[in-house]
């Protein structure tokens, strides 16, 4: 399947900061399932950014802008071709050890709460079993609720209020699984939800390390593992690590304002 992606950032400002430093994970990666045909990011400083792989085998920009003025606009787009590996996920580099990914964050750390979820779990299933076993466990106690949460909700947060989005219901399930024993890791991307659909927004779900498989996607929100309808951006410890755009300013004063304006769609073949 081919998939057009437009995704905007937009940064308004009181007073214009004299120096901003952004981080982009904008980029996707090539894998066994996924093959980019065309893409372009557009930022100002995008012509002398750096660019590099970081150890989680994300394609990451950083770039620097000065006396910027107006509104700042971050955007990438392109066309990438899927194919459904059932969640699998091979031919992406990666240099961070398993046990890594066991190591809770602050939006993972698992409530009193969480862990009494967890235990009605066995543990001795097998791994790709146990893993769907907390996936459709997560997607019935969370219902998906649009402007429910925050992007600084944790998952112990979003669970005790049962209602979140798809950020929410990946965190939960990431916590679910490191308590679990199972290495996890948070990802960032894209999914269209049929012919002739289209989506306004980016998405989030879960991977998990299955041994003789590799990693595996489980999208709690929807109750399934990707398929050929998503395409995967990048892969961290949580949201925090792996947000689209992310940095810091100087000088300047008042408020910022973001919008971000997503649009992903089938392309005709």
């Amino acid at each position: 399947m081919r998939l057009r992606i437009q995704h905007a950032t937009h940064y308004a400002y009181d007073a214009a900061p004299s120096y901003l430093v952004q981080r982009l994970y904008l980029t996707p990666v090539n894998h066994e399932g996924q093959r980019t045909i065309a893409w372009k990011v557009n930022a100002p400083g995008i012509d002398t950014s750096l660019s590099h792989r970081d150890g989680f085998g994300n394609i990451a920009h950083l770039i620097t802008v000065r006396g910027h003025s107006g509104v700042l606009t971050i955007s990438a787009e392109g066309e990438v071709e899927t194919s459904d590996t059932a969640g699998v996920v091979r031919g992406i580099a990666n240099q961070i050890p398993d046990v890594v990914y066991l190591r809770q964050t602050a939006a993972t750390t698992a409530s009193p709460d969480l862990l009494k979820f967890a235990a009605r779990f066995n543990r001795s299933l097998p791994v790709l079993e146990l893993a769907h076993a907390v996936m459709r466990a997560v997607h019935e106690a969370v219902t998906y609720e649009v402007g429910s949460t925050h992007a600084h909700t944790t998952a112990a947060e979003a669970f005790k209020d049962g209602r979140g989005v798809c950020q929410d219901h990946a965190h939960i399930m990431i916590a679910l699984a490191r308590h679990l024993g199972l290495p996890a890791r948070y990802v960032t991307g894209y999914l269209v939800t049929g012919v002739g659909a289209s989506s306004a927004a980016a998405h989030a779900w879960a991977e998990i390390m299955v041994a003789d498989l590799g990693w595996v996607g489980f999208d709690a929100a929807n109750g399934q593992c990707p398929t050929d309808h998503y395409v995967r951006i990048a892969a961290g410890l949580d949201a925090a690590a792996v947000a689209p755009v992310r940095g810091f300013r100087r000088g300047g004063s008042g408020a910022e304002q973001m919008t971000v304006e997503v649009r992903v769609e089938i392309a005709q073949q």
